[in-house]
């Protein structure tokens, strides 16, 4: 299975894929990983069109089975807020497009998941996804990281809800 994390951002928009299983969750191969830039300078719709592009190139490229996206929980900056907001729903419906479920979690889930203690810093979290991954370094930037720790948790997550008998996007 090919989960793709998406840790939105209009000026870096990380990602990363895993492959995995539902069944043996401790088994996590990190197929790639990176950030979406676009220019500051550039007006949003420009900005956003860029965006759907490369994500739109993106997922033709790895068809994931899934495509988890950080949910924005709490934003002190609301201009911050609503970008972050429209590069998530450029992701999310990029999603719909491709016939992908989408599932999302907070950055405060993914570090619990991830970490085991939800209010770890970045550092812990890139560690614990380089370890997770049995990569050899710690993945760069942290908005890669956390597109990682997204797809982590999503396998993580999807595993116990199976377990339960939950319904899980899959």
């Amino acid at each position: 299975m090919f989960v793709l994390g998406i840790d939105p951002g209009l000026t870096r928009c990380g990602f990363g894929v895993i492959e995995g299983s539902l069944k043996n969750v401790e088994t996590f191969t990190a197929l790639r990983a990176g950030v979406l830039e676009s220019p500051a300078e550039w007006p949003v719709e420009r900005r956003l069109a860029s965006l759907l592009v490369d994500l739109r190139e993106l997922m033709a490229d790895v068809r994931p089975d899934v495509v988890v996206v950080e949910r924005v929980f709490f934003q002190r900056n609301a201009r911050t807020a609503i970008s972050v907001a429209q590069a998530s729903g450029i992701a999310i419906g990029l999603a719909g497009d491709v016939g992908a479920p989408v599932r999302q979690f907070t950055a405060q889930e993914v570090k619990l998941a991830v970490t085991g203690y939800g209010a770890a810093d970045k550092a812990q979290v890139q560690s614990m996804v380089a370890r997770h991954c049995r990569l050899e370094t710690i993945p760069e930037p942290a908005d890669a990281a956390d597109a990682l720790g997204l797809a982590i948790t999503y396998l993580m997550t999807a595993r116990t809800e199976q377990r339960l008998g939950l319904e899980t996007a899959s």
